[in-house]
């Protein structure tokens, strides 16, 4: 029986890791809709390679600084238990691929492809694990402390602050360091063009891909079957719901905000969707649609902060947010079932926020002086790479065909 329950755990977070591999898909047709036409091919490409540089980094590295465990054993050692830890290296390998994936909507249209590349590695390889190993597996005693001060732990369930407010805070630091596209901003200040969504069929397209993988994201986080909670399920639905209907009046019905809003509501309900009741999960996802207008907007026009996607308030402020709310919607005086700490969840946030920006201003900033991390003008004016952009068109494409 033992055996029969760990082939059914390995079969239930293998279906897990499937459905959150397929959101890599939304991450790249939510770019793709977004940048211009002449950036869409290097979008496309620029999230598959992200994904298996992301492997690499996670196998060799990152997933040891975790969790301390390697793959370098023979392979009737790897096979024990059918393999589960193999498929949780799996489950776990797409959480950490989405650093990248975040990050790569930020810096849309302007970073150089290469030094992406290797600061992918090193993000997933280095700076993720690091705060991963905190808040799940008991590193350097943080969590402990924690208990001590506040009576519970740092509660991050699905990843709220662990993934998404720190792909969003690493993505913040990388638009700093890389500056806004050319032209589009005055340099007396004042937009000097904007760059409408070129496809809006992709984005919602690429929206829709996510929500749907999110319920595996969220509800299989659980990695075992009999730790599977309905209460996850509902959750997110809700903050999926209040999120986009929020999104659609403070946005006035702009169907980017639209097709944001839901993701914003299931970045936040992330840390406490198994501890919320499902009204918290709706008003979490609704403040958190209105918290993604409200920022894209200040962080476009008043700030010229030229975050292409708006990941820094999609995924690091929502992230935050779902960090907090965790702590105030988990609680048993609003209808959660207990077991978290607002102490905790601040602090764990703060932590987490710490850890991700300035990580991505150490990996961006030195990539910066050492390789140059921006395209030039003309790169920039005639797409978003030379290198990828262009091989469509090629003489040698064509007769490949």
């Amino acid at each position: 029986m033992e055996n029969l329950k760990t082939s059914t755990d390995v079969l239930f977070i293998l279906l897990g890791a499937i459905m959150i591999l397929a959101m890599h898909a939304g991450f790249a047709f939510l770019e793709l809709g977004t940048v211009r036409k002449k950036n869409q091919v290097n979008a496309l490409v620029k999230i598959l390679v992200d994904f298996c540089v992301s492997t690499l980094a996670y196998f060799f590295i990152g997933y040891s600084i975790a969790y301390g465990i390697t793959f370098f054993q023979s392979a009737d050692v790897l096979i024990q238990k059918s393999g589960f830890e193999l498929t949780k290296f799996f489950f776990l390998l797409t959480f950490a691929a989405a650093i990248p994936a975040i990050v790569s909507g930020g810096i849309a249209e302007r970073a150089r492809f290469y030094p992406q590349l290797a600061a992918t590695f090193l993000l997933v390889g280095f700076i993720y694990p690091f705060f991963e190993g905190i808040a799940w597996n008991q590193a350097f005693g943080v969590q402990a402390a924690l208990k001590t001060y506040f009576g519970e732990e740092f509660h991050d369930f699905a990843g709220s602050v662990v993934v998404h407010a720190v792909g969003g805070w690493i993505g913040l630091a990388a638009v700093l360091l890389l500056g806004a596209r050319h032209g589009r901003y005055h340099k007396e200040g004042g937009i000097a063009g904007g760059h409408p969504p070129s496809s809006i069929p992709f984005l919602a397209l690429g929206s829709w891909i996510l929500i749907v993988g999110w319920f595996g994201f969220n509800v299989m986080s659980a990695q075992t079957l009999d730790k599977i909670s309905g209460l996850v399920a509902m959750n997110s639905l809700m903050a999926m719901v209040g999120g986009t209907l929020v999104a659609l009046a403070a946005g006035k019905n702009d169907p980017g905000f639209v097709h944001n809003g839901p993701l914003a509501g299931l970045v936040a309900v992330c840390a406490g969707s198994d501890v919320m009741h499902p009204l918290g999960a709706l008003i979490t996802g609704g403040v958190a649609g209105g918290l993604f207008v409200g920022m894209f907007t200040l962080t476009q026009n008043r700030w010229k902060i030229d975050d292409v996607l708006g990941v820094w308030p999609l995924h690091g402020l929502c992230g935050t947010w779902g960090g907090i709310a965790a702590g105030i919607f988990g609680s048993k005086a609003l209808g959660g079932l207990g077991g978290v700490a607002l102490g905790s969840q601040l602090a764990g946030t703060v932590l987490g926020i710490a850890v991700a920006f300035t990580g991505g201003l150490l990996v961006y900033g030195v990539l910066k002086k050492v390789v140059g991390i921006r395209l030039d003008a003309e790169e920039e004016y005639n797409g978003a790479d030379l290198s990828i952009h262009q091989i469509t068109s090629s003489p040698e494409r064509e007769t490949l065909w």
